[in-house]
């Protein structure tokens, strides 16, 4: 709560060396619940000095101690121990000891004065607290009230009245009227939550193409009647949701009267003039964008609700200088999950690779479960429901990722394979190669990622006439030791019952030639369209 602060001028007209001039306090002074702090003019500049704080007579009040920034001209004093109380008031003296360049001396006094807090109240400074802004609702945090050296007293049950200010209305609430109203509180130990829905009353909207910013100038007092306690907080969000493409995710706030003046990233403020050196690109032509490069994001596996790795930020906190106040907001936000996208690959600050293999990179497609790392023990993190793509979230320090370094930038690379060489032999199969190899840099903080994919083509279709020679053999059993002579034919087998066949080409001369077979059935005559029939091979497999 701003306080009535009146300000007493002392005797500040005084002839400065070579010319004369007056030093103006009017709008240097701010009275705080337990202090006062004051600007001290800038024409100190010229001077050596000091000071001191005095009482009515003049002495110096040796109990209090001035905090004072020289170089700053700013001066902090409690009103507890500089200060007299008058007519209702904290009077605070000060005796300002000046050496001009020239070598003459002058002392000059000044006065400021507070309003004091009744009994049964605390007057407070305003309290601006960072909104946590979710995508459902925007909160803020207030402290509770601490009575001196006492324990804080527990909010809980303590009774408040909630001030929403729209601007046109000042709405009063009571806290079952703030319930109805979209509003609810909730103690967290010794603070006060204060949550409030888009809809709530006195919640105002700035909209402009999808974008939304919600805030709400909100005052709540509560406490006990003889230490109540007033606090303001200009409640401010922009839920999102935010835009992810390949290489960006950016976050919007539509146009409102508010400037932008800080930027944090995991509680870590990034200076304005160095946003695009931490990966950040800020636009202001239709109100604030900020374009983060998918290098700054995390990334983590969300299951089958989000297959694949969703890129998010952990915290952005972003302050605006809004009608007055430095008013923040705090926003976690994530990339929405679309898993017919594709993904690009990401090499992310917290030391991942994160990549996918679609199963349609290949002619014919590829068999997703023959991908293998440089560390074969290390498996896709998901694969789609329909086994069309694979997701990898391979660590820089594992899964067989090797590094080196390249004057500043330290490099790592991984490949994700599906040779013929790395199955099993001479099992034949008609699945497809591939080679992906994902290449990462670092460099002052920034990480840039590469992709090549060198798969072998899939063989050319080859077609010739010539003869082509095949036996079929049944064997009695498994070893194929073996098979049944001429003289042993027609075998007698019962459904169920097992049968261990052989068929061989005969007279080959091309090493490369493998047969395959698709479809064998039996049939009770040597008519093969004969029925009945009974199946032993179909579509290859047994």
């Amino acid at each position: 709560m701003r306080l009535l602060l009146l300000l007493l001028v002392g005797f500040l007209l005084f002839s400065a060396p070579g010319a004369s001039g007056q030093w103006d306090l009017s709008e240097s002074t701010t009275c705080l619940q337990d202090r006062l702090e004051l600007e001290l003019p800038m024409e100190l500049g010229n001077y050596t000095w000091h000071v001191l704080a005095v009482d009515v007579s003049g002495e110096e009040m040796e109990s209090c101690e001035l905090t004072v920034d020289y170089e700053k001209l700013l001066l902090s004093a409690l009103l507890v121990n500089c200060t007299s109380l008058e007519h209702g008031q904290h009077q605070l003296r000060l005796l300002l000891l000046l050496n001009g360049t020239a070598g003459e001396e002058r002392n000059v006094t000044f006065s400021a004065r507070c309003s004091a807090a009744r009994g049964d109240e605390i007057i407070a400074p305003v309290f601006v607290g960072a909104t946590n802004c979710t995508k459902d609702s925007m909160a803020v945090t207030f402290p509770g009230p601490s009575l001196g050296n006492e324990r804080p007293v527990q909010v809980a049950a303590l009774p408040r009245t909630l001030v929403i200010d729209d601007g046109t209305r000042v709405h009063q609430l009571s806290p079952g009227e703030a319930s109805q109203h979209g509003y609810s509180f909730q103690a967290d130990g010794h603070s006060l939550v204060l949550q409030a829905a888009f809809t709530a009353t006195g919640v105002v909207s700035y909209q402009h193409n999808h974008k939304v910013l919600y805030t709400a100038a909100v005052k709540l007092t509560y406490g006990p009647p003889e230490h109540r306690l007033t606090m303001e907080s200009r409640m401010l969000c922009a839920p999102g949701p935010v835009l992810c493409n390949t290489t960006h995710m950016t976050v919007a706030v539509p146009a409102f009267p508010g400037t932008l003046v800080s930027v944090a990233v995991e509680d870590e403020t990034i200076p304005m003039d160095r946003l695009q050196d931490n990966g950040i690109t800020l636009s202001t032509a239709r109100g604030v964008e900020l374009h983060v490069s998918r290098g700054v994001l995390k990334s983590a596996l969300h299951g089958e609700s989000c297959p694949g790795a969703r890129s998010y930020l952990p915290s952005l906190e972003l302050t605006f200088h809004f009608h007055g106040d430095t008013v923040a907001m705090v926003m976690h936000p994530a990339c929405p999950c679309d898993q017919h996208t594709p993904i690009a690959a990401v090499c992310t600050q917290d030391g991942y690779m994160d990549f996918e293999v679609l199963a349609g990179s290949t002619t014919p497609p590829l068999a997703l479960d023959t991908l293998r790392l440089r560390d074969p023990t290390c498996k896709p993190a998901s694969r789609s429901p329909s086994n069309d793509r694979a997701w990898f979230h391979v660590p820089l320090s594992g899964c067989g990722t090797r590094y080196w370094l390249e004057g500043e930038k330290i490099m790592y690379e991984n490949e994700v394979r599906a040779l013929q060489s790395d199955r099993v032999l001479h099992r034949i199969s008609r699945d497809s190669e591939f080679r992906l190899t994902v290449l990462c840099s670092f460099s002052n903080g920034d990480a840039s990622v590469s992709v090549r994919v060198d798969s072998p083509p899939p063989l050319a279709a080859s077609m010739n006439q010539g003869p082509l020679s095949l036996i079929l053999l049944s064997y009695p059993e498994d070893s194929y030791r073996q098979p049944y002579r001429d003289d042993q034919y027609p075998i007698v087998r019962f459904l169920q019952q097992p049968i261990f066949m052989e068929v061989q080409v005969l007279n080959r001369n091309d090493p490369n030639l493998y047969l395959q077979l698709d479809d064998c059935w039996a049939t009770a005559s040597e008519d093969p369209s004969s029925l009945p029939q009974w199946n032993i091979v179909v579509d290859g497999a047994v």
